[in-house]
């Protein structure tokens, strides 16, 4: 079995290349279809089942449209050249007391969506000028441009949704 290496020990290279913005949206934007095809066949039962994880799958999804509004403004910050990022919650209390497990889950991906579209836009809507912006992020010390920040989000999705697929192979 492999083994994946923790959200907090990931490292992230500066990306050099701006234009590799848009290969990044991309991918953010399928996020949410990505979600429905792996549930697609999926019985409810497993979708409160926390599996030997933390969160149930649910909840995994919650968690990515809980922290649509920071991605939001952290790339507004960067687009007006603030200095340093917000800082997230590394406690994640806001998916820690959701109710996401007693939601749809079609209601939690159409939320994240919707929330996604909104980040998809701010990002399309760069200038060149501001692709070159830089802001600290707090918890990883570094600077960060749009791309940086793009790159970030999607890797954060695709942590999340590769706990969905193994939640989903244990069943």
């Amino acid at each position: 079995m492999i083994t994946r290496t923790k959200w907090f020990d990931r490292k992230f290279e500066t990306i050099t290349d701006s234009s590799l913005l848009l290969d990044i949206i991309e991918r953010l934007e399928g996020t949410g279809l990505r979600i429905e095809h792996k549930l697609h066949n999926s019985g409810s039962a497993y979708l409160q089942s926390t599996a030997n994880h933390k969160w149930s799958i649910k909840k995994q999804i919650g968690h990515l449209g809980d922290l649509e509004p920071l991605w939001l403004e952290r790339i507004k910050q960067i687009k007006a050249g603030m200095a340093d990022l917000k800082a997230a919650d590394l406690s994640n209390r806001k998916t820690e007391e959701a109710a996401h497990d007693a939601k749809k889950v079609k209601e939690l991906i159409a939320d994240f969506t919707r929330q996604r579209t909104k980040l998809i836009e701010e990002l399309r809507a760069s200038t060149a000028d501001q692709l070159k912006h830089e802001s600290k992020h707090p918890r990883l010390d570094k600077p960060m441009k749009l791309v940086d920040l793009a790159y970030f989000v999607a890797e954060h999705d695709d942590h999340h949704l590769a706990t969905i697929q193994e939640m989903l192979t244990a069943k």
